[in-house]
Order: structure tokens, then sequence, then C-alpha cells
């Protein structure tokens, strides 16, 4: 019965490695396409601070960099890595520079982003750091455009929500 849920599919993190997005159950995520030029670009920052707040609980950040807006990701998966760990301190998941808008789109941004796949949001990114909330059931619940901060107090209070709904699951 995975169907309607992220756990359908499987990913390659930064190091080629093949994820299966099951290993996520039980978790609530946000699933971000990011790129290390845009004007966006500091949001990882804000990231890594909503990721240090909700440590202790279910939540984790999966960030897909991208290079379909403006060409703003000319890294490679290693060099991504490594501009992310140096200039904002992340810890959250990168994972393989990925296309995520248009025919191109990787298999899980397509359904991200199509109401008629995941049954509750229709919304493909229209630029870097456009935001998925997913579930503790790998739903697609919500999304935030790029201009919504991931540290604001709207995307933390669904945040808060989605992990006291997990709580009684």
């Amino acid at each position: 019965m995975t169907e309607n849920t992220i756990y359908q599919f499987k990913v390659e993190n930064s190091k080629g490695e093949e994820i299966n997005l099951q290993q996520y159950e039980g978790k609530v995520l946000m699933i971000v396409n990011t790129a290390s030029e845009c004007g966006f670009t500091p949001q990882l920052q804000d990231l890594e601070e909503l990721r240090k707040e909700f440590e202790n609980q279910k939540f984790e950040i999966l960030a897909f960099p991208s290079n379909d807006f403006g060409q703003q990701e000319p890294l490679n998966d290693e060099a991504i890595g490594k501009f992310c760990a140096m200039n904002y301190h992340t810890r959250f998941t990168i994972f393989k520079k990925t296309r995520v808008r248009g025919s191109y789109a990787s298999p899980l941004f397509k359904f991200l982003a199509d109401k008629k796949q995941n049954g509750h949001v229709g919304a493909a990114p229209r630029w870097n750091f456009h935001k998925y909330l997913v579930n503790s059931k790998g739903e697609v619940i919500d999304y935030f455009f790029p201009f919504t901060k991931p540290n604001s107090a709207k995307v933390k209070k669904k945040i808060q929500k989605l992990l006291s709904t997990t709580k009684k699951d």
C-alpha cells in the first residue's frame, strides 16, 4: 500500500548509493530542492536550525540539490556536500543532484508535484528551496514556496502538528 506514499521510491544519496525511502517510515519529513548559488541558499542554515530544533523527534530533512533553476547548482555531488557542511554546518541528508521539474524530473519529484499521484498536493517547484512536508505515513501533506523560511512559525507549527499526530499512531 505504498502507491500514494513516498515509500515507493528509491533515490541515490550523494555517494551514489541507492536509498529506499521506506526507511523513513514513521518520520515526518521535509523534502526540499536546494542550490549552492541561489539567493535562497542561506536557507541551508535555517534548515539546519530546524533540524536541530526537532532533532530528538521523528523528523528529518531530505535535501535534493538541483540545477534546474538558473543553473544555480554548478557543483558536483561531492562538492555540494562539502559546501553545505563547511558554510552552513549541515547535518541533514543531502542526496544526489536531481532534476525536480518538467518531463525530466525524477519520479519522486513528479510524485511530489502531482495531486493525481500523491492525493493531496499539486505544486511543482517554481524555484530552488521549494519545500514539501510529508507525514509519518509517507503522504505528501503540504508545501511551502521558496520565500517561506523553513524555520518560520508557520512551518514549525505544521511540523509540530504532524509530530503530535505521529505520537498517537
